[in-house]
């Protein structure tokens, strides 16, 4: 670490999202003073297919850069450094140029067969043992395997595989592509105790290293702006690029999560819950995810959601066309008047149940022919019921993640809400009673912009290290406490969500649904 302090004041965090990238500049206590915001989606060829434009992606990301930079109204001289918080798991192949010939998505569960020949060579459970991860199509393993089998031609070209934040660091003037600790985990080949790549699951995979990108801890300076992201971004030129960590990491840095008792939710795209541990837990039921905290030498306990805000926007995109049209007429934001339409229906929504496998189903159930579903339509539901339904089984997959963590003996004490979900007030209250525990929304609701820029103050000096960079720029905003007569009612739905999802589960429901849906 660099002792010698920087005379630059503000730090820079990008956060590459799925579905949109935002850039803010912080002063050293948190507060920004610059922000930007782009939106983009994603491609979807076939059902359960997902991938995306990366350049695209990335060219909204710069774009963000320089507004925000604009409208912090400093010198660009006066940034000390820019770190990244970016989507996990997102496989890039890159060519021996070094062009992009396939981006596929997180969320993309194509790799099904694959993930079930890796099962059979390795062993389930070997591989949870190994790697910290239940065998899974999000795993970049899968991809790989896939790409082998489905197209060749492709796969011959490929001579690196690297995620969205080491592709981005690259591109911004890193000599090479490096990846942060917690996100290696996630290639399904890595070995988060050593901090090495894993051999046997290499040799199973077909690779080896010199394909992959460089382990590297969080907050470690890595290069310097070239001038041609610094007329791209706005940033200056030689100002330095340091690894952050992937979005859910930086956001638990964000949240303070830096010690046992506190738990970070994090409802955007897709979800999370994560707890700090100070050893490389193994779940008995090879469950929950064990992967590198941002803070080395720590780990953290993962409860993954694929499908969280997402399956909310799905919602204000198809079924909202006449709440948009209202929104427009009373000069409202769409999602605020979707709060308010949801705030007139009962705790419950009448007793109609969502279960939001839109995207299939991870912590701790790990099925990805799970589907999405919704339970218990009558006469008396209207849309505004099942905008709330869906909001409650978001929320309702959280809370079967956390009661994965308590089955675990994960101590939690209270919770700290992030993501884009805490612009609704209605959503942190429902959190809180859902959780049947005290929940806390922070100054910046983006924690893992803040990760981002606090460990890019760390790799500089201007922290000390991580830790006191989160003491310096975490603040909590506002308390929620859960109203008891509305717990009673959430976990009354929890236990018919449990036995609806063993149902259509033991009961072939997805599997069928799930081949039907492989013939389109």
């Amino acid at each position: 670490m660099n002792n010698t302090k920087p005379t630059a004041v503000y730090l820079c965090g990008i956060d590459v999202g799925t579905t949109g990238t935002k850039t803010m500049i912080f002063d050293l206590d948190g507060n920004i003073i610059g922000k930007a915001y782009r939106e983009y989606g994603c491609i979807y060829p076939k059902p359960n297919w997902v991938e995306q434009d990366i350049d695209m992606v990335f060219g909204e990301a710069v774009d963000s850069c320089r507004e925000a930079v604009e409208k912090a109204g400093i010198r660009p001289e006066q940034i000390a450094s820019v770190a990244l918080s970016t989507q996990r798991t997102t496989s890039i192949f890159l060519d021996g140029t070094e062009k992009v010939l396939k981006t596929i998505s997180w969320q993309d569960n194509r790799s099904g067969k694959e993930m079930d020949e890796l099962g059979k060579i390795i062993g389930i459970e070997a591989f949870y043992r190994m790697t910290g991860l239940p065998l899974n199509t999000t795993w970049i393993i899968t991809k790989i395997l896939w790409l082998q089998k489905n197209e060749p031609e492709t796969w011959k070209k490929v001579r690196r595989i690297v995620q969205v934040q080491d592709y981005f660091l690259r591109r911004l003037g890193a000599d090479d592509y490096y990846i942060d600790y917690p996100d290696a985990c996630l290639y399904g080949c890595y070995d988060s105790s050593a901090h090495q790549w894993q051999e046997e699951l290499m040799k199973i995979a077909g690779i080896g290293k010199e394909l992959l990108p460089h382990p590297t801890p969080c907050g470690t300076a890595v290069g310097k702006i070239s001038r041609e992201a610094a007329a791209l971004t706005g940033l200056a030129e030689g100002t330095p690029i340091c690894v952050g960590a992937g979005d859910q990491n930086s956001a638990s840095i964000g949240a303070g999560i830096t010690d046992k008792g506190v738990v970070s939710v994090s409802l955007g795209t897709g979800g999370m819950a994560i707890a700090c541990m100070d050893y490389p837990y193994r779940d008995p039921k090879a469950s929950a995810c064990v992967t590198c905290h941002a803070i080395t030498g720590q780990y953290q306990f993962e409860g993954y959601q694929i499908g969280a805000a997402s399956v909310f926007r799905w919602y204000r995109d198809e079924l909202a066309a006449a709440e948009r049209a209202e929104a427009e007429r009373r000069g409202l934001g769409i999602y605020d008047l979707l709060n308010e339409k949801i705030d007139q229906v009962p705790v419950g929504a009448k007793g109609l149940l969502m279960l939001p496998y839109f995207g299939s189903a991870a912590s701790p159930r790990w099925n990805p022919e799970a589907r999405g579903t919704l339970l218990g339509l009558t006469f008396a539901h209207d849309r505004a019921c099942i905008a709330r339904a869906c909001m409650e089984g978001i929320t309702m997959e959280q809370k079967d993640i956390l009661t994965n963590m308590k089955e675990n003996q994960i101590p939690i004490e209270s919770v700290r809400m992030i993501g884009g979900a805490t612009n609704s007030r209605i959503w942190n209250q429902m959190q809180a009673d859902m959780y049947k525990l005290p929940c806390d929304t922070l100054a910046v609701e983006d924690a893992a912009v803040t990760g981002a820029a606090l460990m890019g103050g760390a790799a500089v000096g201007i922290f000390r290290d991580i830790r006191d960079g989160v003491r310096n720029m975490v603040k909590v905003k506002e308390h929620f406490e859960p109203i008891p007569e509305h717990a009673e009612i959430y976990d009354e739905m929890y236990q018919i969500y449990c036995r609806a999802y063993e149902s259509l589960e033991q009961g072939g429901v997805f599997a069928g649904l799930a081949k039907l849906q492989s013939r389109y």
